[in-house]
């Protein structure tokens, strides 16, 4: 297996318990569920914070120059610019392959939509995503109660995890395995005994190695520049995932992970890396899956957005609504959903952030409804305590 590009900043997530898992798959892991349908759901979280406002730029928003000079890339038609999606908005010029997906009408950007939560803190943040609540803990993932939804294949797993953990959205009821290369085995625990005791005494790697293991783990988030071997990670085990769920017999449910979006510093360069995996990612997805792909549905969802003022050093700091992505031959694509509130001052959030219009539980919900048939019952038990999030309508294909 390919070594992970190297990090331009330790964070606490990447020092905690992916140093086995880092080094084996870099920013990206995948697990996988089986379910009796010919209907696939791929759920890719993107830990770290998206910024939305680059990823789908409201280019039309005259507002947007006043908060932000550095991150512009220019007007659709211009080199570099976005790529125009119909007159307001535009895609990162990293995201080529999404655009040709667009144009299918195989991708829908859902904007100013943030999850139930108002925390900036990447740990909690990524709890709630994938526990898919924003109110209590819960001791299982959303992804693993829609498993548990629907009626259990009769061979093999539930679901399988390609990585050293299962993630959390997966954790649960439903039984999980999990699957190495022949070559990664994962290091002992003293290892990280070792290596913390080592950088006890220094001031950077120290706290925050320190911090990282007494965190609850996850897959590593690890940053790269894109520059070394495991630039193609990600879509690698795109490609691998769309083998397995085409197979007749093969899983219908699979979550992915792809981290970098924590882009404090220097974000118009290192904003670039994470979105073309993406993009690469779900042009590899769809080849894997073949014919299979008109039967699929793939939502990108990250744990909040970023202010809409850039910083002092080039970056975005935590904010709240971001952009989602929601992809397949069964979606109802080719449009921008968005009930846009506008980058004016005083329609910010808190003064400082994309006001969100939208909740990440009505999109669930409505993919889930739509593309899987879930009734409101099992919706409930897929996100308690959502009685009130109404499901969005609109976008799975009728003919899908």
């Amino acid at each position: 297996m390919i070594t992970a590009p190297p990090s331009f900043r330790l964070t606490r997530r990447a020092a905690l318990l992916g140093l086995g898992g880092a080094v084996a798959l870099g920013p990206a892991s995948l697990a996988l569920a089986a379910a009796p349908t010919d209907r696939r759901l791929v759920v890719i979280l993107l830990r770290g914070a998206l910024d939305g406002l680059s990823a789908v730029v409201p280019y039309g928003d005259h507002a947007l120059a006043t908060w932000r000079t550095a991150l512009l890339t220019g007007r659709p038609g211009q080199p570099g610019g976005p790529l125009d999606l119909g007159g307001f908005y535009g895609l990162h010029p990293a995201l080529g392959g999404m655009h040709t997906l667009y144009a299918a009408g195989e991708l829908l950007p859902v904007h100013a939509i943030a999850g139930a939560w108002r925390v900036r803190s990447h740990f909690e943040a990524q709890d709630f995503l994938e526990m898919g609540d924003g109110d209590q803990r819960i001791d299982s993932g959303w992804l693993n109660r829609v498993a548990g939804a629907l009626p259990r294949p009769v061979h093999g797993d539930n679901a399988i995890a390609i990585g050293a953990t299962v993630p959390l959205i997966l954790r649960g009821q439903a039984h999980a395995g999990s699957w190495l290369p022949e070559n990664f085995r994962p290091p002992a625990t003293s290892l990280y005994e070792q290596i913390a005791a080592l950088n006890r005494h220094d001031p950077v790697t120290g706290p925050a190695l320190a911090d990282g293991l007494r965190e609850r783990g996850f897959i590593a988030s690890m940053q790269g520049d894109g520059r070394g071997p495991g630039r193609f990670a990600f879509a690698a085990l795109a490609r691998v995932a769309g083998r397995m769920l085409a197979a007749a017999d093969g899983p219908r449910l699979a979550a992915m992970e792809l981290g970098g979006w924590d882009t404090h510093v220097a974000q118009v360069a290192r904003l670039r890396y994470p979105l073309t995996q993406l993009d690469q990612g779900l042009i590899a997805l769809k080849q894997g899956l073949g014919a299979a792909w008109a039967h699929t549905a793939v939502l990108a969802v990250t744990e909040f957005g970023r202010t809409v003022r850039e910083n002092g050093t080039g970056g975005t700091d935590h904010g709240t609504a971001t952009v989602a992505f929601l992809a397949g031959g069964a979606v109802a694509g080719g449009k921008v959903r968005a009930d846009w509130p506008g980058l004016a001052q005083h329609r910010l959030f808190e003064n400082r952030d994309l006001a969100p219009t939208a909740e990440l539980r009505a999109l669930c919900k409505g993919v889930l409804a739509q593309h899987l048939g879930l009734d409101q019952a099992a919706l409930l038990r897929v996100f308690p305590g959502s009685g009130g999030v109404t499901a969005m309508a609109g976008l799975i294909r009728p003919d899908a």
